[in-house]
């Protein structure tokens, strides 16, 4: 692995002009990092990306690298690009086991960070290196939310997670699992106990519907519901799977893992939505893929699908008399997720819109006073990457409103 990241890094162009850069969400430096990590600094590269994004270590094993930076990566254009993940990898995952995080001077200010996905992680870690109280609710067991009970170990191993909450209590962050906000305690009863800022990064873990006959049948599953514990489910040898993003391709290569002897994703389109690696790791591991597929009904014997025929306008039309029987032990629904309306329906003043996300301006201010959200429960499921970064201008706009209490 040394070798090769090493080789990798020399294969950096150093180019004036960073593509790669640019294609990155978050604007790594990641020409000053491979120059430092060359030089015998591996431990300035890696601070150096951690300031620019807490959970570096993650987003170069999850981020959709062949869309963002190495997809912009100049030598690309001819040859393969540099392996920009995997140096990353390698050098976050060499300062996050070492790394001390200096805290400054308590403010003796409380803040409430409801959630602990890519959103809250972020806003805990830098809130709590500013000198403010940090407490963290969540609603499971364990902190990672999305990351811990959405992607796979395979993908995303646990340790990470268990390691960054430990990172995060050094840094005096307090944790209050299986707790969730707008049941026994409320958005209200955190002002009342002295919280003077209330961070939302609640996640989507509503699963999206179909609307169609057979849902409700009991082997048929929803995909988000899955990833959280896919020990709990008996799926039989043949499985088949209503959507194509990138938690199909989760779904789908963890229930080959657990015993299934067939899987198959099943997408309207004439092509996939998930990541193109993810699509090619699938097929590797022996995913099968069909396409412009409508469901009809989903029975006990499997779904019923119709073709989709695409017009010269690219129109997809559903083609009656096609319906067909597609064999399968265990149906899954992989169509992505929406909120659930815990905390806004047991709070006053947060407004949502039509797809029950909460509104917030560029800041990430809520529409009641004190309140800020981000991640995907204000723009939907999005990237690791997206979360961080708009969580980064939340961090900041919410030490700013605590500063003037």
């Amino acid at each position: 692995m040394a070798d090769h990241v090493i080789n990798e890094a020399k294969r950096c162009l150093n180019c004036k002009k960073p593509m790669c850069r640019t294609g990155c969400p978050i604007n790594t430096p990641i020409p000053q990092m491979i120059h430092e990590f060359l030089n015998g600094g591996i431990t300035e590269a890696g601070k150096m990306v951690f300031e620019n994004n807490p959970l570096s270590i993650i987003c170069s094993l999850v981020c959709d690298h062949e869309a963002q930076c190495e997809g912009h990566c100049i030598r690309g254009i001819k040859e393969s690009p540099v392996h920009i993940s995997s140096i990353e990898n390698y050098i976050s995952s060499n300062y996050f086991d070492k790394m001390e995080i200096v805290r400054d001077p308590l403010k003796n200010k409380k803040a409430a960070v409801i959630g602990s996905g890519p959103a809250g992680i972020t806003i805990a870690t830098i809130l709590a290196k500013r000198g403010y109280d940090v407490t963290v609710f969540e609603s499971r067991e364990n902190i990672g939310g999305v990351l811990r009970y959405g992607i796979p170990e395979f993908r995303l191993p646990k340790s990470i997670l268990d390691n960054y909450r430990k990172k995060l209590y050094k840094l005096g962050v307090r944790f209050r699992p299986n707790t969730t906000i707008g049941g026994a305690i409320s958005v209200d009863d955190l002002f009342r106990d002295g919280y003077l800022a209330v961070f939302i990064g609640t996640g989507v873990w509503r699963p999206n519907s179909l609307n169609i006959k057979g849902e409700s049948l009991g082997n048929v599953h929803f995909a988000i519901d899955y990833l959280v514990n896919p020990d709990s489910y008996d799926l039989g040898e043949k499985v088949a799977i209503i959507g194509a993003g990138n938690s199909a391709m989760d779904v789908a290569r963890t229930a080959l893992r657990k015993g299934a002897r067939e899987v198959t994703v099943y997408t309207h389109s004439e092509k996939v939505r998930a990541s193109v690696r993810e699509v090619e790791y699938a097929q590797i591991d022996g995913v099968n893929f069909e396409y412009c597929k409508s469901p009809v009904e989903l029975t006990d014997k499997g779904p019923i699908f119709a073709d989709i025929i695409i017009n010269e306008d690219g129109e997809k039309m559903v083609q009656a008399g096609t319906e067909k029987l597609y064999p399968a032990d265990t149906t899954f629904i992989a169509v992505s997720q929406g909120p659930k309306d815990k905390i806004v329906s047991t709070t006053q003043g947060i407004d949502v819109n039509q797809r029950g996300l909460i509104t917030v301006d560029e800041n990430g201010k809520t529409t009641r006073n004190g309140i800020f959200a981000a991640g995907d429960v204000v723009n939907g499921a999005k990237t690791v990457v997206e979360a961080v970064k708009f969580s980064k201008a939340v961090a900041d706009a919410m030490d700013e409103y605590m500063q003037t209490l």
